[in-house]
């Protein structure tokens, strides 16, 4: 194995405090949502940030499947990721709903991508058997 890249973060007191990368390129201050008993502020919350990095890195996997498959996609491909943070018995955990739009596909081809996409994807790697993960293809009306 070969690591090709890492990233360091820290985060300073918690879901309401702040978090920076070592390189400073964030620089974030954390907010806990009115829902979960927090006030709401105008930080962002790890849910969030999460949603961001599943997104980017799913539509990535998505360009590279479709690359492999010889599908033009374009660049106006989107990946909005809806992430939960759910509470049974147990305790917390996280869910995940993928909702993937792939401009100029048939839905056979789409739903081809994003399976293989899945498959791929560090994060998707990372949650498998973990969290459950919706996948959804948005489709022209």
């Amino acid at each position: 194995m070969k690591t090709l890249y890492e990233a360091s973060s820290t985060t300073v007191g918690g879901r309401a405090g702040h978090a920076t990368t070592e390189d400073k390129k964030l620089n974030l201050k954390l907010s806990v949502p009115k829902s979960m008993g927090g006030d709401g502020g105008d930080g962002v919350n790890p849910e969030q940030l999460f949603g961001c990095a599943y997104s980017a890195c799913f539509g990535g996997a998505i360009a590279v499947i479709a690359e492999k498959k010889r599908i033009d996609i374009g660049t106006d491909y989107s990946v909005t990721a809806t992430i939960g943070f759910c509470e049974d018995e147990d305790g917390a955990f996280l869910e995940a709903t993928l909702d993937c739009y792939i401009p100029n596909v048939d839905l056979k081809t789409g739903e081809a991508i994003i399976k293989a996409a899945h498959k791929i994807c560090p994060f998707s790697k990372a949650t498998q058997d973990n969290i459950t993960v919706n996948l959804n293809l948005l489709l022209d009306e």
